[in-house]
């Protein structure tokens, strides 16, 4: 399952915000979680504008938080940055983009909040 930015944020700092169900699959063993270094990027540059505030620094943030939450990061590759040319333009976040193009390439499902995924008919998973 390949989570998107914020529902990986959500899982520590608001759970509540995620369904019953989410909450369970993400504590499920038997489902993998992958982060994608699209994400990890994302919250970068959020965190340098002021626009995330963590409670550590960055890089101890991702870092600590990947290991304690066993989570598999997900390098992008170039297949997945060609494919973003290939997607119709139902959503124009450049990291949702290269969320859904990673999850049809990795035949991943896609754990994410935002409904106009689910446009690209990529496995989503409501949050």
């Amino acid at each position: 399952m390949l989570l998107d930015t914020q529902c990986w944020l959500w899982m520590r700092a608001a759970p509540q915000r995620l369904s019953a169900r989410t909450r369970r699959l993400l504590i499920d063993p038997a489902n993998e979680l992958l982060l994608s270094a699209a994400s990890v990027w994302e919250l970068a540059i959020k965190a340098a504008l002021g626009k995330a505030r963590l409670p550590e620094p960055f890089g101890e943030f991702v870092t600590s938080r990947l290991a304690e939450d066993g989570i598999v990061p997900l390098p992008i590759q170039h297949i997945h940055a060609m494919r973003v040319a290939e997607l119709p333009a139902h959503h124009r976040d450049p990291f949702d983009r290269l969320l859904v193009a990673q999850a049809q390439i990795e035949a991943l499902s896609l754990l994410t909040a935002d409904r106009q995924l689910e446009a690209y008919g990529v496995a989503v998973i409501r949050a």
